[in-house]
C-alpha cells in the first residue's frame, strides 16, 4: 500500500465518489479513496428493486440504530447507511429529487457565499444525464443517468390523477421550476440498472494512475500536527495502517461517520472528548448537533388491482415472469424504484412552498424492510419536508467499531406531531377522491377506527417511520454551532475538510442524494479553485 497522497477521501459514497472523480481528473493530483465496505459486486445492488435485499445486509450495510425514545413508542429505529463502493447510492430507493429554491437560499441568505439556488444549479446540471427531461434546469452531459418510469401502473396513474381531482396541479418535473403538484417521480437508472455514485463517477475511471482505492478500511481518527491535518489512521485486516495527506483529508464519511469521527479525533464538543480522554485539537460544539431526518406516516390499502408487488411475490409463476420481463425489455417490478409517484403539497393554503410529501408505493408490509402482505396492497408514505425535530450523535467508546450513540428526536416537536396528524387527514381524502379510490377495497392501517387526532398521533408514535435522509451534524455557517465554514474547512484545523450530507444547515426538501452529489461536485470546485462554474451565476 502506497502511504502518501496530496488528497485523501474518507467515504466511497454519494460524495467521495464525485470527489475522486473530479480530484483525479488533474494527473498532478494524486487521489486516495477509502471505503470501509468493498465493492458494490453484488448483482442485486443494480437491479433497482435490489435495494429491498440489502435494507439490512450487513455485508454493504452499516445497521446503525437510534436510541430508544418516548415520542417513538421506545423503538430502536433501524438507521440503514451503505458500507460499501457507492455508499447509500448503492442501496437507495433510487428516488431523484433535488429540493426547492428556498432550501438552498437558506443556507445562504445574503447570497454572498455561493450555496444559494441560482449559484448551485450548475452543479446539480453538471452531474446530470437527464435521459428524458431537457430544458434549462437539467444536464444531458453528466455522468449520473436520471430517468422517467418506462411504464405507468394503473395505481400510479390513478393516485396523480386523484390529487389533480383535488385541486392540486399536476407536475411533469419535480426539479424544475417548481416542485409543488403531483406526478411521476424520476429515477437513477439507466437502461434499467441503478445509476449510483459507483457506476456512475468510479467505475470508468478507477484505472486512472493517480487513484488509488482502499476498500475495506475502516478509519479511526485524522492524524494531525499541531492543528494541520496530516492524514489518517485505520484498521485493515487487523492491522493499524497510516497514510499521510500531502494536501488535504476530506471526510466524506456521511452524518453519522463523519461527525464521529471527528469526535475520535479530537474534534466536538469538550465534554465528549475530556469524558473518553481524547486530547482536544479543536473543540466545536456543533459536532454532532443539528441532526435532521425526514419522519413519516404509512398508510395502506387493500386493493382490488390484482398486479401489486404483493400479488406477484406470492405466484411463484408470475414472479418467474416479472424476471423475463425485465431480463429480456427492462420492464416490470424489478424495473422500479421505492416509491413511483408523489405529490409535494402545502399543509395550508396560506403557506408559499409545499411542505408536505405524499408518495405511492407499489407494494404493502407491516414496516418498511418488513415482509410482504399476503395480499395485494400498496401505501402511501406521508412525510414533513422540513421538520422542527433536532437530535444528535456522539461516539461511545475510543473503539471505532463501537457504533455512535445517535438520538434522532424525531416528533418531539409538538408542530411535527400537529402537522403530521393534519397530513394524515390531507392524504385520506385524496385517496377517497376518483380515480384512485375505485381500486380500494379497504384501509387496512391504521384503520377506519383510528380517527381523532389524538388516536392518529398515537398511531404515528408507536408505527411511524423514517426516511433515511440523516443530515446536518457537522453544519456549515459561521455561527458558534457551525462545524465547517462556507468553504467546507473544519473550524479551528487546517487541511481538513467535510464534504457530505452532514454540512446541511437544514435538511432539503425531499431525498438527499442528489443534494449530496451537487454538495461534491461544488467542493471539487473550491478545492481545485475553479472559478468557471463558479462565477457563471
Amino acid at each position: 500500500m502506497d502511504n502518501s497522497f496530496d488528497y485523501i477521501i474518507v467515504g466511497a459514497g454519494s460524495a467521495g465518489c464525485v470527489l475522486a472523480n473530479r480530484l483525479s481528473h488533474d494527473r498532478d493530483n494524486t487521489v486516495l479513496l477509502i471505503e470501509s465496505g468493498g465493492w458494490d459486486n453484488n448483482p442485486w445492488i443494480h437491479i433497482p428493486l435490489g435495494y429491498g435485499k440489502h435494507f439490512d445486509n450487513p455485508k454493504v450495510n452499516w445497521m446503525y440504530h437510534s436510541e430508544p425514545e418516548q415520542a417513538t413508542g421506545g423503538r430502536k429505529i433501524f438507521q440503514p447507511r451503505g458500507k460499501v463502493i457507492g455508499g447509500s447510492s448503492s442501496i437507495n430507493g433510487l428516488v431523484y429529487i433535488r429540493g426547492q429554491r428556498e432550501d438552498f437560499d437558506s443556507w445562504d441568505p445574503e447570497k454572498k457565499h455561493g450555496w444559494d439556488y441560482n449559484s448551485i444549479l450548475p452543479y446539480f446540471i453538471k452531474s446530470e444525464k437527464n435521459i428524458d427531461i431537457q430544458n434549462e434546469y437539467h444536464g444531458a452531459n453528466g455522468e449520473l443517468s436520471v430517468s422517467s418510469p418506462k411504464e405507468l401502473h394503473p395505481l400510479a396513474t390513478a393516485f396523480v390523477k386523484a390529487g389533480i381531482n383535488m385541486g392540486y396541479q399536476k407536475n411533469k418535473d419535480f426539479n424544475g421550476a417548481t416542485q409543488e403538484g403531483f406526478g411521476h417521480l424520476q429515477m437513477t437508472i439507466k437502461n434499467g440498472r441503478r445509476s449510483s455514485a459507483s457506476t456512475a463517477f468510479l467505475r470508468g475511471i478507477r484505472k486512472r494512475k493517480n487513484l488509488k482505492i482502499y476498500t475495506n478500511m475502516l478509519i479511526s481518527k485524522v492524524l494531525f500536527k499541531n492543528k494541520t491535518a496530516i492524514g489518517v489512521s485505520g484498521l485493515r485486516d487487523g492491522m493499524e495502517i497510516n497514510i499521510y495527506a500531502n494536501k488535504e483529508v476530506i471526510l466524506c464519511a456521511g452524518s453519522f461517520n463523519s461527525p464521529k469521527i471527528l469526535q475520535l479525533s479530537g474534534i466536538g464538543p469538550k465534554d465528549i472528548l475530556d469524558k473518553f480522554n481524547i486530547e482536544n485539537i479543536s473543540v466545536l460544539e456543533g459536532v454532532g448537533k443539528n441532526l435532521q431526518d425526514h419522519y413519516n406516516g404509512r398508510i395502506i390499502f387493500k386493493t382490488s388491482n390484482p398486479y401489486t408487488l404483493n400479488a406477484v411475490m406470492k405466484s411463484k409463476f408470475r414472479s418467474i415472469f416479472e424476471g423475463f420481463k425485465y431480463i429480456f425489455f427492462r420492464r416490470g417490478f424489478l424495473n422500479m424504484g421505492s416509491s413511483v409517484s408523489a405529490g409535494f403539497i402545502k399543509s395550508k393554503q396560506s403557506l408559499k412552498r409545499p411542505d408536505l410529501h405524499i408518495s405511492l408505493i407499489l407494494f404493502s408490509g407491516d414496516k418498511a424492510g418488513s415482509k410482504l402482505h399476503k395480499w395485494s396492497g400498496f401505501s402511501i408514505i406521508i412525510r414533513l419536508l422540513r421538520p422542527k425535530s433536532v437530535g444528535s450523535l456522539k461516539i461511545k467508546s475510543r473503539d471505532p467499531f463501537t457504533q455512535p450513540e445517535i438520538t434522532m428526536k424525531y416528533f418531539t416537536h409538538k408542530d411535527d406531531r400537529t402537522k403530521l396528524v393534519d397530513a394524515m387527514k390531507i392524504s385520506r381524502e385524496i385517496m377517497k377522491s376518483d380515480p384512485i379510490k375505485n381500486y380500494i377495497l379497504e384501509e387496512f392501517s391504521p384503520g377506519n377506527d383510528i380517527t381523532s387526532d389524538k388516536s392518529l398521533e398515537d398511531f404515528l408514535s408507536d408505527k411511524g417511520g423514517i426516511s433515511y435522509h440523516p443530515v446536518g451534524t457537522c453544519k456549515m455557517g459561521d455561527d458558534k454551532d457551525a462545524v465547517v465554514d462556507f468553504n467546507l474547512k473544519v473550524m479551528g484545523v487546517q487541511n481538513l475538510r467535510v464534504v457530505d450530507a452532514s454540512i446541511m444547515p437544514s435538511i432539503t426538501s425531499g431525498n438527499t442524494n442528489a443534494p449530496v452529489m451537487m454538495i461534491a461536485e461544488k467542493a471539487a470546485d473550491i478545492i481545485l479553485d475553479n472559478r468557471s462554474l463558479r462565477e457563471s451565476h
